[in-house]
């Protein structure tokens, strides 16, 4: 019964891997390329590891399974995300059939700001040009206190 699950699980992990690689392929632009290397990928190789996990039936084996899965779910959408976006900065071109663009009005190419559409309500983010002594969130908490000096030194 347990060579079934293996079986089923290597399988179709194999399979999706397959797909996300002839994603990358077939689509038409990056970010569609990185949504099928991402989802496909990950789901993929997670389910390879619990077919790992459960040929081996061992708890040295499952617990490291359990840390590489984790660590793809957590890994895989962030490094796609980052890879999506610098791409989008850096100018390459999405697909014709693109419906939804939200950056295209909230991103100036020449100064490489982002708008997050709190400008209007907050204003412009000042900059921080005081130390720690001065800062008005510490006074007011009360939780910064400058040292001060020993007259007797």
């Amino acid at each position: 019964m347990i060579e079934w699950i293996v079986s089923a699980c290597i399988l179709t992990g194999a399979a999706l891997m397959f797909l996300a690689a002839l994603g990358i392929f077939r689509l038409p632009d990056l970010p569609t390329r990185m949504h099928a290397s991402t989802k496909a990928g990950a789901l993929g190789t997670s389910l390879i590891m619990i077919g790992v996990a459960f040929a081996f039936m061992d708890v040295a084996v499952t617990a490291r399974v359990v840390a590489v899965v984790t660590f793809i779910m957590l890994t895989a959408p962030v490094a796609a995300h980052v890879i999506g976006r610098a791409g989008y900065f850096v100018g390459v071109p999405l697909w014709e059939g693109t419906v939804k663009d939200v950056l295209r009005d909230k991103y100036d190419p020449k100064t490489h700001h982002v708008e997050s559409g709190l400008e209007e309500v907050e204003g412009p983010p000042k900059p921080i040009t005081y130390g720690m002594a001065e800062c008005p969130v510490l006074q007011e908490r009360d939780e910064f206190e400058p040292k001060k000096s020993d007259p007797g030194g």
